[in-house]
């Protein structure tokens, strides 16, 4: 799996399993929207530990994909189950 981003956004290919990844793979994280808080003097090591941080919290409050979200809020164990599987399944061979 890689991370892909420009100045504005953040994207896994393929698309991340996860309540704060688009179906698209577009990570939904403010600091990576021009609307709300980003700002020029953000850095990269500010965007990647955002990230990371999301990845392992996320952000109920702003779901970006359905499924993941509501399997998260409902049934942790079996999201964790199916975040597992995706990291087997892409796992580098």
């Amino acid at each position: 799996m890689q991370v892909i981003s420009s100045s504005l956004s953040g994207k896994f290919e393929p698309p991340l399993f996860h309540p704060n990844v688009y179906p698209s793979g577009t990570v939904c994280l403010s600091i990576l929207e021009e609307d709300k808080d980003w700002r020029p003097a953000i850095t990269i090591k500010q965007i990647l530990l955002g990230i990371q941080e999301l990845l392992n919290e996320p952000n109920i409050q702003d779901p970006a994909q359905a499924e993941a979200y509501t399997i998260y809020c409902q049934n942790r164990v079996e999201y964790e189950k199916r975040v597992r599987a995706q990291a087997k399944k892409f796992a580098p061979s």
